[in-house]
């Protein structure tokens, strides 16, 4: 057998721990997150504080963590299967082990100082932290070079000050760090000017503003005020070394992880909308026979599925690279950009399936279509994708 059909045959078959996992996390869901809570929990825009610890107790957070740190050892199709099945009950448990594993684990994991993975990797295996983002600022979506948040030394050299306002901060309300981006040094040229800064959203100075927002309703993204916010120079991202360097981090193997869990995220949600549309369409039933007997709704179904299959082999294809060492980027971003814009065709099909019941409350596909509809924006919008499918393959611009 040649390496190309060994590699086909690898990638086919799920390993037996992650079959094993999604079995202990479907227990879990059934157990935690029966249906008419997490739709409480989706009207009140949060999550129970309960919840995460439980979860975390299943040693499901270790995945991104290596086992000198205390971890399992990263695993991203472990990693991507947790969210995937959390996600098939909404994003509310799935959303709070990102804000851990990902946030925290992967990007701590890749790179913090050897003091910071001494100190925080041991408790983000244990699920006893989580970070938030603090990326976007009102003047800056994608392009993140552009950051108008600043970072100085102290004039001991001891403290960091920043100065500035982050948006779409989701998470802030919860996270013990805000892995804030911040330009450090005016003068040095772009792309060679940005460092990571751990900022505790406690820390004097911190004035946090709830957004509402219609999906992913797990808990409020915010607005994130900082005012010389003092802070020891142990909270620079890879201590000393990692001044200037904030660039090289961003769009390094984690931001592949990144585009990963929030195509994960979608999957999973496409999904379930995709089993409660199989599942009425079979229960319902009009002119004598139950609705999937009729041409139109079998068709529909049908295709959604289809559409649905192709999305998992783009996601686990993408994770299986990544989880091989191999490049990853492009697989990563094709996965982001499809299976977000395919979610949308799938959702509003499955709808269309349920007519009027689609849009109720006492339904959970109203939700899976407002969680879906923002995905060609949420991780970077579709059109980023494209224009990053279209650099790393050359395409003469």
């Amino acid at each position: 057998m040649g390496q190309e059909a060994r590699e086909a045959v690898d990638f086919a078959e799920e390993p037996d721990h992650v079959t094993a996992l999604r079995d202990t996390l479907r227990r879990f869901v059934e157990q935690e997150m029966p249906r008419e809570r997490v739709r409480e929990w989706d009207r009140e825009h949060r999550t129970p504080p309960e919840l995460f610890p439980k979860l975390a107790a299943l040693g499901v957070c270790g995945v991104t963590v290596d086992e000198a740190y205390g971890g399992q050892g990263r695993d991203l199709v472990a990693a991507v299967a947790i969210i995937e099945e959390l996600c098939r009950r909404g994003s509310f448990a799935a959303g709070h082990f990102i804000h851990c594993a990902f946030y925290g684990g992967i990007n701590i994991s890749e790179n913090g100082s050897e003091q910071q993975k001494r100190e925080l990797l041991p408790r983000l295996a244990r699920g006893e932290l989580r970070f938030a983002y603090g990326l976007s600022e009102p003047e800056v979506g994608g392009d993140l070079a552009s950051v108008r948040t600043r970072v100085r030394r102290s004039d001991d050299g001891a403290k960091l000050i920043v100065n500035g306002f982050k948006r779409w901060c989701t998470g802030a309300d919860f996270a013990d760090y805000i892995y804030c981006l911040a330009c450090s040094d005016t003068d040095a040229p772009r792309y060679q000017n940005l460092s990571f800064v751990l900022i505790p959203p406690n820390a004097p100075g911190v004035t946090i503003h709830p957004i509402d927002h219609m999906n992913l309703r797990y808990t409020l993204s915010s607005d994130v005020i900082l005012e010389d916010v003092e802070l020891p120079i142990e909270n620079l991202v890879g201590g000393e070394p990692g001044w200037n360097q904030g660039w090289p981090m961003l769009i390094g193997p984690a931001l592949d992880a990144e585009k990963l869990e929030i195509t994960a995220v979608t999957f999973g949600i496409a999904q379930a909308a995709v089993e409660d549309a199989w599942q009425y369409a079979q229960e319902r039933r009009q002119f004598g026979r139950p609705i999937s007997g009729h041409q139109a709704v079998r068709h529909t179904l049908v295709e959604a599925r289809t559409r649905l299959q192709a999305c998992r082999h783009m996601l686990y294809h993408a994770a299986w690279l990544a989880q091989s060492g191999r490049p990853c980027s492009t697989e990563a971003s094709m996965a982001k950009l499809f299976v977000a814009d395919t979610a949308v065709e799938i959702v509003l099909a499955c709808q269309r399936v349920l007519g009027a019941y689609g849009l109720s409350e006492g339904y959970d596909m109203e939700r899976h279509v407002r969680d879906l509809l923002g995905m060609p924006i949420v991780g970077g919008s579709s059109e980023m994708q494209k224009n990053n499918i279209a650099n790393r393959l050359g395409l003469a611009s």
